[in-house]
């Protein structure tokens, strides 16, 4: 798909300015929180320099009321006060046991990972050490910018998916609209060869003429049909899945070259499936041509039908060339082939028949230097 060099030039502009606002949003949310942490560790230190006068007063004296103000006003800081004689004091902390000392130690680390520990001295001397971890509200800020870059990549995510899907929307009204006038082209000649084979019927030319005039009649016929259900939910009918399969096989068989060897197996009589009969006989059709394409116009081609469970897997087998495991999805994009003259239509309209018109699924069971082994799974009719 070629986009303009002016589209080109605008996504590219796009994408920095995304990035140029996600980066500027993430550097002023780390701005913040260095500037709240040094604020928080200020507070902390007037919090310290409260606590060595109050620790310093005489038994009988009245600490003052500032002194109480820096106490009360921090509630969110949670704190771990070791005195020199070595008792230890919480703060902001429920339900800690100070005397579970494991607990403690633990916690010490932890707020020393945070936070370098404030010494409370007075005149020189080390009355206690403060160690103290972030608020609640420095720890959920931590956090903002994963969540703001989790928010921008949902959205993201969103805005991409809706792109596409509008995108392969319009893909599909296309492919469709093509696909419809494409049959409505073909049955005006159409109706001019019936009238003509009828022409030559009624002059008596040998039958066996008119005969095959008549099969490559049909053939048109179930091709324009083939193309008219592209873009609109056809009707799944039941359904043999080996007569319906077999009759794809002999009908490719009898104008395929005879370099080709053709082989059909089956592992049971009979097994119902609904079924649209003209999408589900070019979908073989295409899965055999591609096979035929691979191996140049010489080699075998294998269809086998094997029951397994509630559903029956048909195997359509090759001896080309093989395809590149990495490629084993990329097949059924639209666009995606190795012909020179190909469109890359085919594996994607097989895919759209199986899965979407059916139910069903496709994939490349294996594929070789010997060959590949494209499977079919529908599921029996209820």
């Amino acid at each position: 798909m070629n986009f303009s060099p002016k589209k080109k030039t605008s996504n590219l502009l796009l994408l920095i300015a995304s990035f140029a606002i996600v980066s500027l949003i993430l550097w002023n949310t780390n701005s913040f929180f260095k500037k709240f942490k040094e604020e928080e560790r200020y507070k902390m230190e007037i919090w310290a320099t409260a606590q060595s006068e109050f620790l310093s007063l005489p038994v009988e004296a009245d600490p003052g009321n500032l002194h109480i103000t820096i106490f009360q006003n921090n509630t969110s800081t949670p704190m771990i006060l070791v005195n020199k004689d070595g008792s230890i004091k919480v703060n902001n902390m429920k339900g800690v046991n100070i005397s579970d000392t494991t607990f403690i130690n633990k916690k010490i680390r932890k707020f020393k990972s945070e936070n370098h520990p404030i010494f409370v001295e007075y005149k020189g001397e080390n009355l206690a050490t403060l160690y103290y971890g972030n608020s609640e509200v420095l720890n959920k800020l931590k956090f903002y910018p994963i969540a703001l870059l989790l928010i921008i990549f949902l959205f993201g995510t969103v805005i991409y998916f809706l792109f596409k899907t509008n995108k392969t929307s319009e893909q599909n009204k296309l492919w469709a609209g093509m696909a419809k006038e494409t049959a409505h082209q073909i049955g005006t000649p159409l109706s001019s060869l019936l009238g003509w084979n009828e022409l030559l019927k009624s002059e008596h030319i040998n039958p066996e003429i008119t005969k095959e005039f008549e099969k490559d009649i049909n053939r048109l016929e179930t091709i324009t049909d083939r193309f008219s259900k592209i873009g609109s939910l056809p009707i799944l009918v039941e359904h043999d899945i080996v007569e319906e399969t077999e009759n794809a096989y002999n009908y490719l068989k009898a104008r395929s070259s005879k370099l080709i060897n053709f082989s059909f197996h089956t592992h049971v009589d009979h097994y119902p499936v609904l079924l649209n009969k003209a999408l589900y006989n070019w979908t073989i059709e295409n899965l055999v041509k591609n096979g035929i394409d691979a191996m140049r116009g010489k080699g075998s081609i294998n269809i086998e039908i094997i029951p397994n469970n509630n559903n029956v897997k048909i195997l359509i087998s090759d001896t080309g060339s093989g395809i590149p495991k990495k490629n084993f999805q990329s097949i059924f994009n639209p666009g995606a082939t190795t012909k020179k003259r190909g469109w890359g239509l085919g594996l994607s309209l097989v895919k759209r028949i199986v899965e979407e018109y059916h139910n069903g699924k496709i994939k490349v069971l294996s594929s070789s230097k010997e060959g590949t082994i494209m499977q079919i799974s529908l599921k029996a009719k209820k």
